[in-house]
């Protein structure tokens, strides 16, 4: 199924993983609007992506969400990259805040079925919906209990939209260690040594790179034979 034509939305598409779908859906001529709640960053992207479109938007205001994609019209493909990194994402079970632990679902999870709510009301009965989780779902660490059950509530999610939106296919992708810019945290001088340890037992021992991820998208929204899927991008890391 060719892209070429096609009206994507990415929310999210801003930066990271998401910028990298929006940049190689671009080259495949499709029509790209991307969105965040970063009314600069949007700006910025849209800069450099030609032909975008961009939208600020909030995904945990419902209205908002409402209101956009009333605006937005037609659209043959929607992919979900937008992530929060604040809040609560570890710590032990004896010292969880639940109503802070709460908010980790608020953008990832909740934002995404916002979004996925009003989107697929102007959909394109052949088009699809790509969301993302991540490998903790699969891969949890002590500490990690909240996270990796928001990661993998995005999956069933999935698996029960895209019995619930057929024909319009729904999937995920799960995305291993990719060097975005949340790993900028980890000081310069010792960055590559620290992501080179964190990669060091994988089958691919390294980092993946976001037009690698982005391939996924992709592949996702072209597979017209796929859904209720998850496509792990991760360098075999969940297989050791």
């Amino acid at each position: 199924m060719s892209l070429s034509g096609k009206r994507i939305v990415i929310v999210g598409g801003t930066s990271g993983i998401g910028f990298a779908v929006a940049h190689a859906a671009t080259g495949a001529g499709a029509h790209v609007v991307v969105a965040s709640s970063d009314a600069a960053k949007v700006t910025a992207a849209t800069a450099r992506l030609p032909g975008a479109e961009g939208l600020a938007l909030d995904v945990t205001d419902e209205a908002a969400v409402a209101a956009a994609f009333e605006r937005l019209g037609p659209i043959d493909h929607l992919v979900f990259t937008a992530g929060d990194w604040g809040g609560m994402r570890r710590g032990p079970l004896a010292e969880l805040d639940l109503a802070a632990a709460s908010g980790l679902f608020g953008v990832r999870f909740w934002g995404a079925l916002a979004v996925v709510k009003h989107a697929q009301k102007t959909l394109a009965a052949d088009g699809s919906i790509t969301l993302t989780d991540g490998t903790i779902a699969h891969r949890p660490t002590k500490g990690s209990a909240i996270s990796t059950a928001m990661a993998g509530a995005v999956e069933h999610l999935v698996r029960g939209l895209a019995v619930e939106l057929a024909p319009i296919r729904v999937n995920a992708v799960c995305p291993g260690l990719i060097r975005t810019g949340v790993w900028d945290s980890i000081p310069e001088d010792r960055r590559e040594e620290q992501l080179a340890k964190m990669t060091a037992r994988q089958p691919l021992p390294r980092v993946g790179e976001p037009a690698e991820a982005a391939e996924a998208y992709l592949y996702l929204m072209r597979g017209g034979y796929t859904t209720g899927q998850v496509l792990r991008v991760d360098g075999g890391a969940t297989t050791v």
